[in-house]
């Protein structure tokens, strides 16, 4: 049942490959993942702890899982913001430089911090991130910038914690 999990967390990150292809919906790449990581969920909850090479395994996949299957789930989030039926802005808002980068880079911390039993460290890399975009969320579009940067890091760090429960589940 390990490897059954290990297989549905693993394409839990390869969601995020349909995301570029025109042919598919723009929203089946974020229920794919949430579908797999669900199913993943319930498969792993009901294994022995893994030992020795499962282990290892378990912990690149997990924070792989976190890393890639993170993407299409905040951009889905994203569009489902945009649809909120409050009125566009006058100037068009551009995303956060080197968001999607940011992003990942943040749930690659988040997981590691996680699987490591550091739970303080996800309080250290939003802190970080929330300094290092301070410049950003000031002047004309700060509450449209704003707004994304929750968004953003609040979907991210939730993937994140998520997949980390089912990688703990299989761990513990």
């Amino acid at each position: 049942m390990i490897a059954v999990t290990l297989i549905l967390l693993g394409l839990s990150a390869t969601a995020s490959v349909f995301q570029a292809r025109a042919s598919v919906p723009r929203w089946a790449p974020a229920a794919l993942s949430l579908t797999l990581l669900v199913s993943a969920a319930a498969v792993g909850t009901t294994t022995d702890p893994a030992r020795g090479f499962a282990l290892a395994a378990t912990y690149v996949v997990t924070v792989l899982a976190a890393v890639a299957g993170g993407s299409p789930i905040v951009a889905e989030v994203f569009r489902l913001a945009r649809r909120d039926g409050t009125p566009n802005p006058d100037t068009p808002v551009e995303p956060l430089h080197g968001g999607r980068t940011i992003g990942m880079l943040e749930r690659t911390a988040v997981a590691a911090s996680i699987l490591a039993g550091w739970p303080e460290g996800i309080a250290i890399v939003l802190a970080v991130k929330g300094l290092a975009r301070y410049p950003e969320l000031q002047g004309s579009q700060a509450s449209a910038a704003s707004e994304q940067f929750i968004i953003g890091t609040f979907t991210s760090v939730m993937w994140a914690v998520a997949v980390c429960g089912v990688g703990q589940a299989l761990a513990t």
